[in-house]
This record gives C-alpha cells, sequence and structure tokens, in this order.
C-alpha cells in the first residue's frame, strides 16, 4: 500500500502529461505552416540561421521519438515531424534544433547531462537489485549503494528540466526570428513544446517519489 502512496500521484501526472502532449500534438498537426516548411526543413533552416551547419538531420521511426544526440551531432525527427509541415512539425524540429544550439554554445547543463547517461543507464538497471539485496541481507551498506546508483537518475531527471525548457526557450524565439513561423502562428507550434515540458516534470516527480519510497523501505528496516 505504501507504494502506491508514493507512487500514484506522480503516475497520474506522467499520464495526465503524455495524454496532453498526444492530443496538442494531433490538433495542431492538422493545421499547416504558411511557410510550408517540412519538420526537417525548418530545423535546418534554424540551424543554418544561426550559423550551425555540421548536424546531421535523420529520419527516425516511430511516433514523437524526436531527439538529438550530442555524442554523434545528430538530430533524429519521427515520420509525423521529418516528413510533416503542420505547426505540431515544426514546433518540435527547432526545439530539437535547439538541442543541436545548445551543444554548438557548450551549454552547460547538456553537457553535465550527456556525461551522465553511462551513469544513469547502470542505475536505472541496478539500483533496485542492489537495494532489494541490501534489505533481504541486512546488508546497509549495499543499501546504500542502491540508494546512490538510483540517486543518479534522480539527478538526471532534474538536470533535464533546464536543458529542455532552454532549447524549447531558444526555438520559440528563434522560429519567428528566422521566419519560419510568423509571430501569430507562434503561439500554437510553441502549445506542442509546452505539454511536452510536462511530461519531463512527471519524470522527475516520479524519481523523486520512487526514491522516498525506496528511504522508506530503508527506514522500517531498521
Amino acid at each position: 500500500m505504501s507504494y502506491w502512496i508514493f507512487i500514484l500521484p506522480a503516475l497520474l501526472l506522467a499520464t495526465f502529461a503524455t495524454l496532453r502532449t498526444q492530443s496538442v500534438f494531433r490538433r495542431y498537426s492538422r493545421v499547416r505552416a504558411r511557410s510550408g516548411l517540412t519538420g526537417a526543413e525548418a530545423a535546418e533552416a534554424l540551424l543554418r540561421a544561426q550559423g550551425v551547419c555540421d548536424v546531421r538531420i535523420e529520419r527516425w521511426g516511430g511516433f514523437l521519438t524526436d531527439h538529438f544526440d550530442p555524442a554523434r551531432n545528430v538530430l533524429r525527427l519521427s515520420p509525423g515531424v521529418h516528413d510533416s509541415n503542420s505547426l505540431a512539425a515544426v514546433g518540435v524540429a527547432c526545439h530539437e534544433a535547439g538541442h543541436a544550439l545548445q551543444r554548438a554554445s557548450n551549454y552547460a547543463p547538456l553537457s553535465l547531462r550527456t556525461q551522465l547517461v553511462p551513469v544513469t543507464q547502470i542505475g536505472s538497471q541496478l539500483a533496485f537489485p542492489v537495494i532489494l539485496a541490501g534489505l533481504m541481507l541486512g546488508r546497509p551498506g549495499l543499501f546504500h549503494l542502491g540508494l546512490l546508483l538510483f540517486a543518479a537518475v534522480v539527478v538526471f531527471t532534474l538536470i533535464t528540466l533546464p536543458v529542455e525548457w532552454n532549447a524549447s526557450s531558444r526555438a520559440k524565439r528563434l522560429m519567428v526570428e528566422c521566419g519560419i513561423v510568423t509571430p501569430a502562428e507562434q503561439p500554437h507550434a510553441a502549445a506542442v513544446l509546452d505539454a511536452a515540458f510536462l511530461t519531463y516534470v512527471a519524470s522527475a516527480v516520479s524519481s523523486i517519489m520512487t526514491l522516498l519510497y525506496y528511504l522508506s523501505l530503508g527506514s522500517r528496516r531498521r
């Protein structure tokens, strides 16, 4: 029962955020950008206008799987973004281009998040088994190691918030400055980014609540 006390609020927030993002994306996927630019063309135009010409843009499978890979300097756009000239597609593509601009300007939070990726992957896979082993074997040191591993996951989700917010802020400003959307279109293109940001907030809340749950397990065993 105590698990759900910690996790249920975060789960409800995550569900709401995901459904809202999909709903807003689908709504503005039906609204064509006056420029006629596809998501891929919009991202390329934004980057080129900022003097960044070394980013490769790839078509990537799936729905809303769009992301920027800073290690390979590759911007990957899902078919619904890469090929579409909707305001939703343009907004998402410009957001991902914002991450490429972060890399080009050595934006510190993005660099830190990139460095944390290997540690976070290990922590997300091993934290719970190590915590469980520590509790079952009565080994406080093992339990605390598991907490430390999961704490890395929490830090990663928290650092992600300013990274995503900054990328969206760049996109919202530059998509107008570069003539990709008109000032009247900008709020609609930006609506998808605002909805998507809530999913990152939900992820951070979920990781914090999970860590608190793990801490409560340790306190009950004392």
